[in-house]
């Protein structure tokens, strides 16, 4: 067989040509991102080509990620944080004026915007869940977008976990209990306190309840509730009553909850641009499902559909709900861009983010689903190389972050860089990830370092026995919690794995509770301290510290590579310090990178590429390659 053409590095990590389009409400202009300075910025262009296209944002340090149109065409806003620190800011750009610089709406030190809103009928206005008071706690403010004034609707007397606001000046939050439940709950402004409205098992919702959204009338909020169910449907909650009122399920897959973690993915909620009306709910297993919840956009939505063989990705339309740009997430052919005119029925592509990448030369990812050895169902990806007999490969076994997130079907720059350079690449959605129903993720509590880990030795010899992977080649790599879960294979089965690669993950699991930021140890009830344990009970603190990888280092003698950002304020640098240097004083074969302008996960494309040739270069000498170009 032919092997793959070999691709750089640099064609996988570098920056995209363009990406994340969206169009202005009076649907004359379209907005997305492109490099400027090896940076990705913000690019205005005519939705019919005429002109040049403008780049109105300017940062050449950090790579920017998230932007917003505003209701007036002359402003527009974006969210950038300091070198991965998640102290994000919120900017705004003058449309009108080309020369003027970038605004800082929210320039306060330590501070970061956790949640921002346009709401609909406020022209000119923006909701900004935001810690200007103290660092602890988040506070609601009402930004008037024009002047960048700053109003304070709402004190957070510190178990807040959200806010709404409903008709009128209404004003509601979600709050957490002392045992860990959450409310819906009225807020009385004049006495700074909620009045519950619905109480939902804070067991069921590790990550808190998503998505929460209020209805355009504001007197409902639709929720994402497992209430009663083992999936994740859609529910309209009544403001005044409490009452919960179904409005979409589907049979068998769970609401795509993703963004709760993963903001640069689309919302479940698709939602009229004029109206906010509810107009399409999102749900996934092995591949996406749209249900259409609105007659025109059900036409729509059936022409877009044809313009792609992947999954639907980020839409915008214009306030007619005429015009309209599609992103379609795609195994190798990733973020393909259209531009669809309802009136019309005409489409044209505009973009494809990598050009230079042919969907031929990539590998397809595979839905399989393994069986663990206590008869669960772990739905995993597959991905061959191309070209190569898929027989007696070296393998990468990759974990996600989490542990309550999923891998899920579509391009992945990281996987399809292994396939070319030959190895079998398996993703594994271990219990504890979410988007397969409550009992799966329930199925984790107490297994961190347990059942939690035979799901992968469990995928591993799955694997092995189906002849794709020789036993003797098996790599494990994971970020964050699949870090950690890496850590845990090479020091619980070290002879399954002959290479390890540890992407900011945790190494002492009480070490990583005690130094996540204040704000964030108040959801600690209901993922890490329910599944794991607390470690301010002692017999809880005994367990945790058996569970954590640091307390078992004499067991590692897997090569190891571990990468880390300087800036981390999830996973702090002291957790990769601490195992590196442990590590090497034993003399055990340990490689490590720092970047000083990261954070959780890599940004820029420059640190990327290293990180990738690091990578590449480790799996080569202790894995070998089937690939005859490898490159390396």
């Amino acid at each position: 067989m032919t092997p793959p053409r070999f691709i750089a590095v640099e064609d996988f990590f570098g920056p995209p040509a363009r990406a994340a389009a969206s169009i202005s409400p009076d649907g004359t202009r379209i907005a997305y991102l492109a490099p400027w300075r090896n940076r990705l910025n913000v690019w205005i262009e005519n939705i019919d080509g005429t002109g040049p296209p403008r780049c109105v944002t300017a940062d050449a340090n950090r790579t920017v990620r998230e932007y917003y149109w505003t209701e007036d065409p002359r402003w527009l806003l974006y969210a950038q944080d300091g070198d991965g620190d998640e102290n994000w800011h919120l900017y705004r750009v003058d449309l009108d004026d080309p020369g003027a610089t970038a605004v800082d709406l929210t320039p306060f030190p330590g501070s970061r915007v956790v949640h921002f809103e346009l709401p609909a009928g406020r022209a000119g206005q923006a909701l900004l869940t935001l810690n200007l008071r103290t660092l602890e706690e988040f506070d609601l403010h009402e930004l008037d977008i024009a002047t960048g004034e700053l109003t304070l609707l709402a004190r957070n007397p510190g178990h807040v976990t959200s806010w709404l606001r409903g008709r009128g000046d209404e004003l509601f939050a979600t709050t957490m209990t002392s045992a860990g439940n959450l409310e819906l709950a009225r807020w009385d402004s004049a006495t700074s306190t909620p009045h519950p409205l619905l109480v939902f098992d804070g067991r069921d919702y590790p990550m808190g309840i998503y998505p929460v959204q209020i209805t355009p009338d504001g007197t409902s909020v639709w929720i994402g509730s497992n209430r009663g169910t083992d999936r994740t449907r859609l529910v309209r909650v009544d403001l005044a009553s409490g009452a919960e009122i179904d409005v979409d399920s589907h049979p068998t897959f769970d609401l795509d909850t993703r963004p709760q973690v993963n903001p640069a993915l689309p919302s479940p909620l698709i939602l009229d641009r004029r109206t906010g009306e509810l107009i399409g709910a999102r749900y996934l297993r092995e591949r996406q499902v749209i249900r259409p919840l609105d007659p025109h956009f059900a036409e729509v939505l059936k022409n877009l559909s044809v313009l792609s063989d992947g999954d639907l990705a980020a839409v915008s339309s214009d306030e007619s709900g005429q015009r309209w740009i599609a992103a379609f997430t795609h195994d190798r052919d990733p973020g393909r861009t259209y531009f669809y005119d309802h009136s019309t029925g005409v489409s044209r592509l505009l973009f494809r983010p990598f050009p230079h990448l042919e969907p031929a030369t990539l590998a397809p990812m595979t839905p399989v689903t393994v069986t663990s050895r206590d008869g669960l169902g772990l739905p995993c990806h597959l991905t061959l190389p191309v070209g190569v007999e898929p027989r007696g490969l070296p393998m990468v076994v990759e974990l996600h972050g989490g542990p309550w997130y999923r891998d899920s079907w579509g391009f992945d720059a990281g996987v399809q860089l292994l396939a070319n350079r030959g190895y079998a690449v398996l993703q594994v959605n271990f219990r504890g990830s979410t988007g397969y129903g409550k009992a799966f993720v329930d199925a984790a509590v107490g297994e961190f370092a347990g059942r939690m880990h035979d799901d992968v030795i469990d995928a591993v010899s799955w694997a092995v026995g189906e002849g794709y992977a020789d036993p003797g080649r098996v790599a494990i790599f994971g970020g964050s919690y699949g870090g950690y879960a890496t850590l845990v294979g090479i020091t619980r089965t070290p002879d399954v794995f002959a290479a390890a690669i540890d992407y900011v993950g945790v190494s002492d699991l009480e070490n990583f509770m005690r130094t996540i930021p204040e704000f964030g140890k108040r959801f600690l009830t209901n993922n890490f301290h329910r599944f794991v344990g607390n470690p301010d009970i002692p017999e809880q603190a005994a367990e945790i510290a058996i569970r954590s990888p640091i307390n078992r280092i004499d067991r590692i003698r897997t090569p190891l590579l571990v990468i880390q950002g300087a800036n981390d304020v999830r996973v702090v640098r002291a957790e990769s310090d601490s195992l590196v240097e442990a590590l090497r004083g034993r003399g055990v074969d340990v490689e490590y990178m720092v970047k000083a302008d990261e954070g959780h996960g890599f940004v820029n494309p420059d640190n990327l590429i290293d990180m990738y040739h690091a990578v590449e270069r480790f799996l080569a000498r202790h894995l070998g390659s089937a690939a005859a170009n490898s490159g390396t």
